[in-house]
């Protein structure tokens, strides 16, 4: 090879990442969100906004170079592998959910596209990685940690109804991750010696029927587990727990912001945001198997005062000190 030759190659390397890079900038990139939720009348106004905007953050626009094919199973998990197998057969870049029988549809639909959880309760037990630091496969994200959640919601709710004696944690037996978050629950009420009623749920109907059967069962305070269908329900949720005057907990400030006592748990908001990191870095070339699973850093407790008070409960000062915010009075 000559000089000149030699030179011509270099350059030709050299420019290779360079307009490989180009297309990379230029191209529509496409990914598919599926929830098992009804879409909502406006999703940048919901918290399912906090992804797009994510997205913003790090440089991508709708229309411009992003495109988020949303698919919504309106409150029923049957549609769910029919919509998986739909965002598939659309070959989008990158897949996107936070309910685990989403997770499940898009992992049973696909072996190659990689798979983003916003959301997770028990992604190990669930079957979604083989660990968290190396989770394999094609499926990564956030895990919420809810199986250790529940605890610390029974022990919130011991603190502002003391002489509790039994408990319904409210479940839907389809989501695999609340089987774990419900044998924790058992596991520490035994050892602090308060009964639980276990309801299970899997449409608002059997949401409507169960608060009754809790009532009838003289629990004396609810916990809602995190699921889909519970977080499209959680207005219902609020007011079937004010009407049969139960205290309750959820993972959700949505929840409480609707009329419920407390929450504790991630910002969904926050944890949607951080899923569009993991998008951002698949897009740049990383492979989902090797990007560790992130676990939520920081966990909120919101309670509602004017619903303690309904309740005639008073907020111990152990919990006003311990709170994020306290909801006072209408829209605070």
């Amino acid at each position: 090879m000559n000089r000149r030759d030699a030179v011509l190659a270099l350059v030709a390397l050299a420019a290779g990442p360079l307009v490989s890079h180009a297309q990379q900038q230029g191209k529509m990139w496409r990914v598919g969100f599926l929830a098992p939720r009804r879409r909502p009348v406006s999703i940048d106004a919901d918290f399912l906004g906090a992804f797009p905007r994510g997205m913003r953050e790090l440089g991508y626009v709708e229309g411009k170079n992003l495109v988020i094919e949303w698919r919504f199973a309106n409150g029923e998990f049957e549609p769910l592998s029919d919509l998986a197998a739909e965002l598939v057969r659309l070959k989008v870049d990158v897949l996107v959910s936070g309910s685990s029988q989403a997770i499940s549809a898009l992992q049973k639909a696909t072996a190659t596209i990689p798979i983003v959880m916003a959301t997770s309760g028990d992604p190990i037990g669930s079957g979604f990685v083989k660990s968290l630091a190396r989770p394999g496969g094609n499926v990564t994200g956030l895990s919420n940690l809810t199986s250790d959640i529940g605890i610390k919601q029974l022990e919130l709710l011991l603190s502002m109804v003391p002489k509790l004696s039994r408990v319904a944690v409210l479940v839907n037996p389809v989501n695999p991750s609340l089987a774990t978050f419900l044998k924790y629950v058992q596991a520490e009420a035994q050892r602090v010696g308060v009964e639980v009623l276990t309801m299970e749920a899997r449409t608002p109907q059997e949401i409507e029927n169960a608060f009754p059967i809790m009532a009838q069962g003289n629990a004396k305070a609810v916990i809602v587990g995190i699921d889909g269908l519970f977080i499209q329900q959680y207005r219902q949720i609020a007011e079937l727990a004010a009407k049969h005057r139960l205290p309750s907990a959820s993972s959700i400030r949505e929840y409480v912001e609707a009329g419920g006592l407390m929450s504790y748990g991630p910002n969904l908001a926050e944890q949607l945001r951080r899923a569009a990191t993991y998008v951002d870095k698949i897009f740049k070339g990383a492979k989902p198997g090797e990007l560790p699973v992130e676990q939520s850093a920081k966990f909120e407790l919101l309670i509602n005062a004017k619903t303690a008070k309904a309740l005639g409960f008073t907020i111990p000062s152990e919990l006003l000190l311990r709170a994020d915010r306290i909801i006072a009075n209408e829209g605070s």
